[in-house]
């Protein structure tokens, strides 16, 4: 099932960088969107552990192809960061070392077993997609809003894998979604609020876009779904 994912994954691991230039901006978005893009760029580290312990566990779905996808799927995180770091460079922000969000995601990385790990990203993912999709709407046209759509393709991706991993799985990893899903999102959305306020992007709006995630999520891993179309790469260059 995963030798899709794993060409996917491979196809995408020798693009460049992309251009990062930071639109003009007033202070009063700058300032919040640079603290936003540092959480974020935070956010998008630190997950190589379990890169290492796919190895040596035995899970219904995991198999060569499924370990290969996970470790590339980490490091195609580690290239985002990479590539939010230099966007807050070039709003002017400074780089953080902690965060209060960063700390609570990471504490329930930490909880149980790699499958509740995977809950929790993809949790990540459904903050990602939402908030790199409105930061690229409501962004002046530029690089920067283009390599967040970039950022935001790849994502899409990255929640479809996951979930086509977690159908597969006992039930009760299913039914520990919702309330982790809808936990994230409201933990981020206050956090973010400002630089959502800042760019007049009302806090309903974004709740309903990242509420909706959640649910397609659930759809997603539903037992009886059909698993993702990774052939169909558009879906992850542009996304709407």
């Amino acid at each position: 099932m995963f030798e899709t994912w794993r060409a996917h994954f491979e196809a995408n691991r020798s693009r460049p960088l992309p251009e990062v230039e930071a639109p003009t901006l007033p202070e009063h978005q700058r300032a919040p969107l640079a603290r936003s893009m540092s959480v974020f760029q935070l956010g998008e580290t630190g997950e190589g552990r379990i890169a290492k312990q796919i190895d040596s566990v035995e899970l219904p779905l995991v198999d060569d192809d499924y370990r290969a996808s996970l470790k590339m799927f980490i490091a195609e995180e580690g290239r985002h960061s990479r590539v939010l770091a230099l966007m807050v460079k070039a709003l002017g922000g400074q780089l953080l070392h902690h965060s209060w969000t960063h700390h609570l995601f990471v504490f329930a990385r930490g909880l149980v077993g790699v499958r509740f790990k995977l809950l929790v990203l993809l949790a990540a993912e459904v903050i990602a997609i939402g908030f790199y999709g409105v930061l690229a709407r409501v962004l002046p046209p530029g690089p920067m809003a283009a390599a967040l759509r970039q950022i935001c393709g790849d994502e899409r991706a990255h929640f479809d894998f996951h979930c086509d991993f977690l159908r597969g799985q006992p039930a009760v990893f299913r039914w520990l979604w919702r309330p982790i899903g809808y936990a994230a999102a409201i933990t981020v959305l206050f956090d973010h609020r400002v630089t959502l306020a800042a760019f007049g992007v009302p806090l309903s709006a974004a709740a309903r876009e990242l509420f909706g995630f959640v649910e397609e999520a659930a759809r997603g891993m539903a037992e009886g779904a059909a698993p993702a179309n990774v052939a169909a790469e558009q879906q992850y260059r542009s996304p709407a």
